[in-house]
């Protein structure tokens, strides 16, 4: 059976794909694809498998031959799904394969801005330590994580996971109601009281409909001045703009971001163009680590292996 991986350079170097390749003995690797390029690339395949591009209603009737989308993802914001379900394309995900880097990321860049690492690495840096008085500088604050509450937004997978690493540390949690949802149950919060209540918060839920720019300048405004806000989901839950006013203003003390709204950021982002010293941006790595990576291949080969057999494995189509 025909197959193609169109953006094989998403996914990094040092991954193993025999047991994928030994499974699609017609498999052709691409190294990226341009949205223009997609259907030509997919031509008469009955396997397309895809990181981060973008398929379109356009697309599934372009190429009527596909039968399986395997995403090397757990987002599917970049699948037309209707468009696959009219077409009758089966779309299965990947889950759970990134959960550990993920919550390490977190923690990571928690610590970093409960700690002031990062300030406190240039004033060495700028001499303030070879300079001082005393034998240390306390000249930024430092917070224990166990004197904080955290707010999580998404409580699957990676939810749980940050809520499990939190309890460790002695954190109070607090999970947020399903956004959009009417209804808050017993062992979540209303959004407001999330805000009102948390001395971080960070999100782990996909972008919708429901959840596309849930955090903007209101949002902002109704947190502590002390909080920090970590996004490892997708840059369009957060309002760019609003979310620089917040730091510039001293609405929020830091943030810590690794997803932006356009990917890679060609066009440019307000955040990245922010010079204040309480935000830390990476390039959507938080799920980056090699064996996330390896993760993503092995559960991607066995979502196609089950579709094979006429079985069907983490489908969302």
């Amino acid at each position: 059976m025909k197959a193609v991986l169109l953006d094989w350079d998403t996914m990094g170097p040092g991954l193993d794909i025999s047991k994928l390749q030994a499974l699609l003995a017609e498999l052709e690797v691409f190294r990226n694809t341009e949205n223009d390029d997609v259907a030509a690339r997919i031509g008469d395949a009955a396997i397309v498998i895809g990181n981060k591009i973008r398929l379109t209603r356009s697309v599934f009737e372009a190429c009527p031959d596909i039968r399986f989308v395997g995403l090397l993802a757990t987002g599917t914001d970049n699948v037309d799904l209707a468009a696959a379900r009219d077409h009758g394309v089966a779309v299965a995900n990947i889950r759970a394969y990134c959960t550990q880097s993920v919550v390490e990321h977190v923690f990571g860049c928690l610590l970093n801005l409960a700690h002031n690492l990062g300030n406190y690495s240039a004033d060495v840096r700028n001499g303030a330590w070879q300079t001082a008085r005393n034998f240390c500088l306390i000249t930024h604050p430092i917070t224990e994580l166990s004197s904080m509450t955290l707010g999580i937004v998404g409580f699957g997978a990676l939810g749980q996971g940050v809520a499990r690493v939190a309890e460790t540390f002695n954190m109070d949690v607090l999970v947020a109601a399903r956004p959009g949802s009417d209804t808050v149950p017993e062992d979540r919060v209303s959004m407001s009281q999330l805000l009102e209540r948390c001395d971080a918060i960070s999100l782990h839920c996909p972008l919708t409909d429901a959840t596309r720019g849930l955090f903007g300048a209101a949002e902002f405004r109704a947190m502590k001045k002390s909080a920090f806000l970590i996004n490892t989901a997708r840059g369009g839950l957060v309002d760019s703009q609003a979310l620089t006013d917040a730091l510039r203003d001293g609405e929020i003390a830091a943030a810590a971001i690794d997803v932006l709204p356009e990917e890679p950021p060609v066009d440019g982002d307000q955040l990245l163009d922010y010079a204040g010293n309480n935000l830390i941006v990476t390039p959507h790595i938080a799920w980056g680590t090699l064996q996330a990576r390896q993760n993503a291949i092995d559960e991607l080969t066995a979502n196609i292996a089950e579709f094979l057999e006429g079985k069907e494995r983490n489908r969302v189509v």
